[in-house]
């Protein structure tokens, strides 16, 4: 049997809601929709590039709690506002990723849990090592 790891980022909303930043259960884990949200409002205001950013250092961090590495990815799930800016959430995509390649996908949603969020981000991994 495998054991669950469950990793918290210490967000309030996830004891409330009942989830976790990310699960690992054996060599999988599994990172919840991560997005650029801070007290102050987005991180990176309303650049998508830069939420983006904040997004994908926000799952590294996720992963290497878990014992992953973004080498580990295998699936990333994009959540945009905005179809019209995927580049700009491609290519950041593509600077932390484009070494490993994932599945990946994008599709546009009427809008995020908070205002002013433009993108989140879910991430799959399996530890190969």
């Amino acid at each position: 049997m495998s054991t669950r790891q469950l990793i918290s980022s210490g967000a309030a909303w996830e004891a409330v809601v009942g989830y976790s930043r990310a699960v690992r259960v054996g060599d999988h884990v599994s990172v919840a929709g991560t997005t650029a949200a801070g007290p102050d409002g987005p991180v990176g205001g309303d650049d998508v590039a830069e939420q983006t950013r904040a997004c994908l250092v926000r799952i590294r961090a996720a992963l290497l709690e878990a014992g992953a590495t973004l080498e580990d990815i295998v699936r990333t799930r994009m959540f945009v506002t905005d179809i019209s800016r995927w580049e700009e959430v491609g290519r950041v995509h593509g600077e932390f990723l484009g070494h490993v390649r994932p599945a990946a996908t994008m599709v546009e949603v009427s809008r995020l849990i908070e205002p002013g969020l433009l993108v989140e981000v879910e991430a799959d991994a399996i530890i190969a090592r």
